[in-house]
């Protein structure tokens, strides 16, 4: 990969070693996500471009340490939002459209009580996930 030039398309197994992600994931992910479009040649061969690149590492970020599903990265891709940076796991796609910079104070209000909501429903799975495991721990350690 040394020798391809800045802006070079890429081939699967090139973006594949760049990205961590095993080919069969990238051809899967095609499948799912609409906005993912390689360059096909001949006989089927993927090329991608950096604007390619650049959404297989925000899937990437959303589905593999933001903890999303396919269909709830598929729905943040989805957000005007999402036009530069993946969201967090606590975010919600209720926000102005994109350029619109005047949106209403309720409008503004639900966004802020739902992330909220979001928020506080996370935190609560958490500790639940966390007192499970502790008790997964404990069940461990006595037969051991």
């Amino acid at each position: 990969m040394a020798g391809k030039a800045v802006g070079a398309y890429l081939t699967i197994s090139e973006v594949s070693e760049k990205l961590d992600v095993p080919s069969h994931v990238l051809r899967f992910w095609e499948t799912k996500f609409n906005q993912l479009k390689p360059l096909k040649r001949g006989g089927g061969r993927r090329y991608y471009r950096e604007a390619d690149i650049d959404l297989l590492v925000r899937i990437r970020t959303l589905l593999y340490q933001d903890g999303f599903t396919i269909k709830g990265a598929q729905k943040a891709l989805k957000t005007p939002d999402n036009a530069k940076e993946a969201p967090s796991v606590g975010s919600v796609g209720v926000s102005p459209e994109a350029g619109d910079d005047k949106a209403s104070g309720a409008q503004k209000a639900a966004t802020t009580s739902v992330q909220a909501e979001s928020n506080s429903s996370f935190d609560e799975l958490r500790e639940a996930l966390v007192r499970a495991a502790s008790k997964i721990d404990a069940l461990i350690a006595k037969q051991g």
